[in-house]
């Protein structure tokens, strides 16, 4: 049984360019498609979480972490009688905008777009879901719904001003009501992400050798997950014994949130998904308790994995590998394919900060094998040592 505060695909917003409904789908499930079949989902396989894409196949990608940041969202919307199909949509839309190399290769665009009005991820992904898409005869971009449309914008909470240039130039044309929270669907999707990589970090921190299985052990939660696994398989092998305290740690905090979140939103009273919005505070989160023991996991993990020199090392590499590009192609468009450079030429009477955007566009689209691949071709490979992947766009 829904709840009261759940979206419900009969009174959507609708879309910015009209459309006839589905027979069979709900205006919901609708956008989940579309962002599952779009171009920017599918190189989400060749975009990094935390290592370089070709360090190894077991490693998180963008693609296997969006996968599983739906999977625990859908199951807390199922729990709390949120609108599953939003969720998942946001859920699996909420990396799109991400740029190769991770959040390394975002810092390193933000910086050089400071002058052009900056770049943020979730801006970028409402850019490519609204515009960079081409796939249809009628518009540009994929026409979410304004559900949608609002959780990839504001997940994570009410984006304050001055907004990111690709998220104000769209909002002026489609206001998504940046300074509100979003729908309970959104900050599932927000918190299901939190859940996701804490866990998923901690397995590919394992793999990579930068911590032991000790340290891990002794971290808040997964301490309690090891000894139930211990009590109950006293003679398990390691990496079972692992797999089986992680999957026990994803447990807890997904229970976590529903308790949680079922208090706080009977508390609310809210009776409409426009009480929730307004309500000035999330209502999806973590219990007091809980979110303490997750900041010491955090905070590990900061130290340990994001910090790590052999990871820093790379992020230094990855960093110039991304401004080089940037760069070479702001002071020669013609080194872009031909269907870029007609983005160009179509734009340059606008002014500097349209072209740089398009080719922030560009970069931000790469997978990190392209990316490096393309600083090879371009730069003759130096300073990339081991770096380089197969080819892949």
């Amino acid at each position: 049984m829904k709840a009261p505060y759940a979206c419900d695909p009969a009174r959507s917003r609708g879309r910015l360019f009209d459309e006839e409904g589905s027979t069979f789908r709900s205006c919901f499930q609708r956008d989940r498609d579309r962002i599952l079949h779009s171009s920017a989902f599918r190189r989400l396989k060749h975009k990094t979480q935390v290592f370089v894409e070709h360090e190894g196949d077991y490693y998180r990608t963008r693609l296997t972490h969006s996968l599983e940041v739906a999977q625990v969202a859908r199951t807390m919307a199922g729990a709390l009688g949120l609108n599953q199909e939003l969720t998942e949509a946001v859920a699996l839309a909420h990396d799109l905008g991400h740029t190769p190399f991770g959040h390394t290769g975002e810092d390193a665009l933000a910086e050089l777009m400071a002058p052009y009005g900056g770049f943020d991820h979730n801006a970028q992904a409402i850019r490519i879901v609204t515009r960079l898409e081409t796939h249809y005869a009628d518009f540009d971009g994929l026409n979410l719904t304004w559900e949608t449309l609002e959780g990839i914008a504001k997940h994570n909470g009410p984006v304050p001003a001055p907004y990111p240039y690709a998220l104000a130039e769209y909002n002026a044309r489609h206001d998504l009501e940046l300074t509100t929270h979003a729908s309970a669907e959104a900050q599932v999707a927000a918190i299901a992400d939190d859940v996701a990589y804490n866990n998923h970090d901690l397995q590919d921190g394992l793999r990579a050798g930068l911590f032991t299985e000790e340290e891990v052990a002794a971290l808040p939660i997964v301490c309690d997950a090891y000894a139930e696994v211990d009590a109950k398989y006293p003679v398990l092998d390691r990496r079972r014994r692992r797999y089986e305290a992680l999957r026990r740690v994803f447990g807890v905090m997904v229970g976590d949130v529903i308790d949680t979140a079922e208090a706080k939103l009977a508390a609310s009273g809210a009776q409409s998904v426009e009480e929730l919005r307004h309500a000035g505070h999330s209502v999806i989160t973590f219990s007091d308790d809980l979110r303490e023991q997750i900041n010491v996991i955090r905070r590990f993990l900061f130290t340990r994995m994001y910090r790590a020199p052999s990871v820093v090392e790379v992020r230094k590499r990855v960093t110039q590998v991304t401004k080089d590009l940037f760069q070479i192609y702001l002071n020669d468009p013609h080194l872009l394919p031909e269907n870029w450079q007609a983005q160009i030429a179509a734009v340059r009477d606008q002014g500097e900060t349209e072209i740089a955007r398009s080719v922030a566009d560009y970069v931000a689209g790469m997978t990190d094998r392209f990316a490096l691949l393309e600083h090879a071709r371009l730069c003759h490979g130096e300073g990339l040592g081991d770096l380089h992947g197969p080819a892949q766009r």
